[in-house]
Order: C-alpha cells, then sequence, then structure tokens
C-alpha cells in the first residue's frame, strides 16, 4: 500500500479497498486533551482525490482550524438546537413559532441532509422552491431564513461545520403587502351581516379597537374600565398546534401592556356582553367554568377557538362579496379610521401596541399623504374662495 508522509500533526496512509474506492487515514488530537490522538477516515474515487482530502485535512490540524465532520443530519441538529438552545432561552410563543417552522418547512425538505455537507447552493433551491410555489408571502420566507441561518449559526459557532452555508443564500426582495382596509360600504354591510350572529360583538370591538385576535379573544373583564372607556390589553389567547394544552393565556406580542382608549358605542356593545353572559351563567348552571374571567366565551365559559372565529369570518365577507378580506384587516380598517378621522401616527401607534412610530408611518404613511393631499384641496378651495 502507499503511503503518505507524516504530518507534524499525524499521519496518512492511503490504499485501496476491495469495494474499489479509496480509504485515507489520518490522525486528529482527541477532544479530551489527552494529548492522543484519534484515527480518522476520508474517501475517494482516486488515490489522487483521497491524497488532497488528506493535505487539506492535516494543514487545518497544523493551523489549528481543524473541525471534525458532524455526525448529525439536519433534521438531528435542527432538534438539538430547538431543545438544548432555543427552548431555555425566549419565550414559549417564540419556541412553538421556531418549531413549527422546522417541522412544517425546513426538515422536509433538509431535514435527510447530514449537516456536515449541507450547501449554500441546497438552501437556495430551497428557498427558490418556496418563492416559486407562491403559497408563503415574502415575510415568512424571510422568517424561514433566519430560523435557518440561526441553527446553522450555532453548529459553526460549536464547530460541528467549518462555516454557515446560509452565510451566501440571496433572497429577493419581497414588495410589501398592500394593506386593503375594508372601505365605508362593506364596513356598512358587514356590520349588518353580523347582526344577531353568536361572534357579532367579537367583530364589533375588534373593527372599533384595532385588538389583534389573541388579545380580543383573550380579553378579560378585570382589563375593562367602563368608567373611563379604557381596556388594559395585557395578555392574549395564545394557541399552540402542537401542544396540549393548546391555549393559555399569554403576554401580548410585544410582551408590553398598552391602554387603549374606546368610543362610547364600544363600551356599550361590551355592557351587552355581560348581560349576554350572565345569561349564559344562569343557563348552565353548575357546568359554568370561566376560570379566566373571559369576556367572550361559549355557552359553558370555556375560551373561544381561534379557528372558529376565524372561519365564521370568511363564510360572512364571502357571502358579501368581499371574500379575500381577512381578520387582521379588521385591525387595519381600524387604524386607517383612527388616522382618516385625524388622530396623529403616535397615538394610532400607542392604541395598536406598535413597537414605533416608525412602524406605523411605513404601514399607514400612505393614509397621511392621501390626507395631506386632501387638505391642500381644501386651502386651494378656501384661496379660490378669497382671491
Amino acid at each position: 500500500m502507499p503511503k503518505m508522509k507524516r504530518n507534524a500533526n499525524g499521519s496518512g496512509t492511503i490504499y485501496k479497498r476491495d469495494d474499489g474506492r479509496w480509504e485515507g487515514k489520518y490522525s486528529v488530537p482527541a477532544a479530551d486533551g489527552s494529548g492522543k490522538y484519534v484515527r480518522k477516515s476520508v474517501y475517494g474515487k482516486t488515490q489522487e482525490e483521497v491524497r488532497k482530502k488528506i493535505t487539506e485535512v492535516t494543514a487545518e490540524i497544523d493551523d489549528g482550524t481543524y473541525v471534525a465532520p458532524s455526525q448529525y443530519k439536519m433534521s438531528e441538529w435542527i432538534d438539538l438546537w430547538l431543545d438544548t438552545y432555543v427552548k431555555p432561552s425566549v419565550k414559549h410563543t417564540t419556541y412553538t413559532s421556531y418549531e413549527s417552522v422546522c417541522e412544517n418547512h425546513i426538515k422536509p425538505v433538509l431535514g435527510r441532509i447530514p449537516l456536515k455537507s449541507i450547501s449554500t447552493t441546497q438552501i437556495q433551491r430551497f428557498y427558490n422552491s418556496l418563492i416559486e410555489k407562491g403559497e408563503l408571502s415574502g415575510k415568512t420566507i424571510k422568517n424561514i431564513h433566519a430560523i435557518l441561518h440561526k441553527a446553522l449559526e450555532q453548529a459553526f459557532y460549536i464547530s460541528e461545520i467549518k462555516q454557515n452555508p446560509a452565510d451566501r443564500c440571496t433572497l429577493p426582495k419581497f414588495a410589501r403587502r398592500k394593506i386593503e382596509p375594508m372601505e365605508n360600504e362593506d364596513i356598512v354591510g358587514f356590520l349588518e351581516a353580523i347582526k344577531g350572529h353568536q361572534f357579532e360583538i367579537v367583530y364589533f370591538v375588534t373593527l372599533f379597537t384595532g385588538l389583534r385576535k389573541g388579545e380580543i379573544l383573550g380579553l378579560t373583564w378585570d382589563s375593562v374600565d367602563f368608567e373611563n372607556n379604557v381596556l388594559l390589553i395585557d395578555k392574549q389567547l395564545q394557541h399552540y398546534a402542537r401542544r396540549q394544552p393548546a391555549y393559555e393565556l399569554a403576554s401580548t406580542k410585544s410582551g408590553k401592556e398598552r391602554y387603549v382608549a374606546v368610543a362610547p358605542a364600544v363600551m356599550e356593545a361590551l355592557a351587552k356582553q355581560k348581560v349576554k353572559q350572565e345569561e349564559m351563567v344562569r343557563v348552565a348552571g353548575s357546568a359554568w367554568n370561566n376560570e379566566w374571567n373571559l369576556v367572550f366565551t361559549n355557552e359553558l365559559g370555556r375560551h373561544l377557538c381561534h379557528e372558529t372565529v376565524y372561519r365564521n369570518f370568511k363564510r360572512i365577507v364571502k357571502k358579501l362579496g368581499i371574500e379575500k378580506k381577512r381578520f387582521h384587516d379588521l385591525r387595519h380598517t381600524y387604524a386607517v379610521a383612527s388616522i382618516e378621522s385625524g388622530d396623529d401616527i403616535k397615538t394610532v401607534q400607542e392604541q395598536m401596541g406598535h413597537a414605533t412610530a416608525g412602524f406605523t408611518l411605513d404601514n399607514y404613511g400612505h393614509v397621511s399623504k392621501l390626507m395631506r393631499q386632501r387638505s391642500a384641496a381644501n386651502m386651494q378651495r378656501f384661496i379660490n374662495k378669497v382671491s
């Protein structure tokens, strides 16, 4: 068998195997720091290919940059990363969102690939396929990239891989999804359509407060200030698709509480809900169980389900011919109506619970622009009148 020259940090031996491939053995320092060496192997179709691999490996050993090939498959590493590095350091809601992205998008496509050999091209093709299918928004694809990048970055930090292959991937620029609030005539039709519906007050309060779905369904009576027409938003009803119990009261999306001043009509609707709930308590008797003191419950006091509220909403808007409207568009409708009614961006930011006024302006600045144009037109009419 031909032999290679001994390297400063080990030795290299190349020979042809019975299966026709070439194998090269080399030695690396043991990970326990004992000073001993461990024998490793590389493989190739030719003697020269193996010789080149061993030359590269031994050079890395000499200059201290050698990283032992990871033994994990991508799915195994992702599971370990989620459990060991993500779960202890983030809120449970964040962890479940990471887990969902990994289970539904990353692992089905990349899970079987060895972590040590995952390449930039493979990841780029994965992103391209998501874009070509057209089923996910640009924001969702960017979130998938962010999570995959974090998982691979941790593998790089602890020397499971030599570099993060996601560093060099390219995501196209996505156009921000156009905000499409309900037009005034749609609002009129919607309010008429929900009269008498089991979720009438849920939809009415959402439309005129801009609360998120989890916030409206997680609203509790102790957060309703009837005297001052104010709601304290400090929690949300969180849904977990892959765990039991599937629902719990959690902190808001930002983790901060806020006070939302609401119109008298909203408080009147909540007062009606209180009367309605008192009647449900009477009918349910001992079966009533509203352990979280929720404003909106079913007939037995249990929380409402996100999907049920959403499906009923979609049925209503479909009948109205505005089937593309989402439940979240009620929130957008409130924001636009607030600005058009004269509220400044800072006020809208605080009411909506956005992190910054800049975010609010990015999303609803076009409304302010229209108002400024309208103001200029009004001034021109005044000028024409007095000149």
